[in-house]
């Protein structure tokens, strides 16, 4: 009795944590919020090669904007990211993070508005 009691209270702790959407189950407090357009120079590193990644042309947008000063009207600028370490961290961030949907290839093949809710361990990233 007492174990289907505590396997019903589980079950309704996760229900509630996907019904609340990714954001309510993250890593820790939510440190920075911002928006950016991913334009075209935000798809191509330093050497010109075409990125293929979602978190490599997220990247490139944020050292785009805070180290290069290449800037998409309406990007908004972050505390978080300004740090080149921090920079190298963004793929191991994803992947413990969220990217909703289809958002990841909706990033690497076009230009687009991403809202990005920075985590001390992940990012959580959504399309407009």
């Amino acid at each position: 009795m007492k174990l289907s009691k505590c396997l019903l209270a589980l079950a309704a702790m996760l229900v509630g944590a996907v019904a609340l959407g990714p954001s309510a189950v993250a890593q820790g407090p939510l440190l920075e919020v911002y928006v950016a357009y991913l334009g075209p120079d935000d798809h191509y590193n330093s050497r010109g090669a075409r990125l293929t990644e979602p978190w490599q042309v997220i990247r490139q947008d944020r050292a785009n904007f805070h180290r290069f000063g290449i800037h998409d009207r309406g990007d908004e600028g972050d505390r978080f990211f300004a740090s080149s370490a921090n920079r190298a961290r963004m793929e191991r961030m994803i992947l413990n993070g969220y990217i909703e949907g289809n958002a990841g290839y909706r990033i690497v093949e076009g230009n687009c508005w991403i809202r990005v809710e920075i985590y001390r361990d992940s990012v959580h990233i959504e399309v407009r």
